[in-house]
């Protein structure tokens, strides 16, 4: 994880040294939580920008999953019943989601 004091100072000393130097300095990806609970992704729709982590955190007392079952990408966690998982959405557009355990638990996530 980038330590964001240090990125700050890191590019104030390139900004001080002047001699023409042009400082990039990259986006702080954001985390966006969604949890998990028995049946139900909450919320069930989230708009996100590119680079954006979402994390689902299980909350309920059934085993889940979570399933691309259309967008840029696909992906499939393992089915849980306790703790988290994460994906970093870097591909623009929208993500259809659901559990395939239990098919009418769905969500949707848009990337911009």
């Amino acid at each position: 994880m980038i330590n964001r004091k240090l990125l700050v100072a890191a590019a104030a000393a390139i900004v001080a040294a002047g001699g023409g130097a042009l400082a990039v300095v990259p986006a702080l990806a954001a985390t966006k939580t969604v949890t998990v609970k028995d049946n139900v992704f909450a919320p069930t729709a989230l708009t996100v920008a590119k680079g954006t982590t979402v994390r689902w955190v299980w909350r309920g007392r059934a085993a889940h999953n979570v399933s691309v079952s259309r967008g840029p990408t696909r992906f499939h966690s393992p089915n849980k019943v306790r703790g988290s998982y994460s994906k970093q959405l870097g591909r623009a557009g929208t993500y259809a989601i659901h559990c395939t355990i239990h098919p009418g638990m769905k969500m949707t996530v848009k990337v911009r």
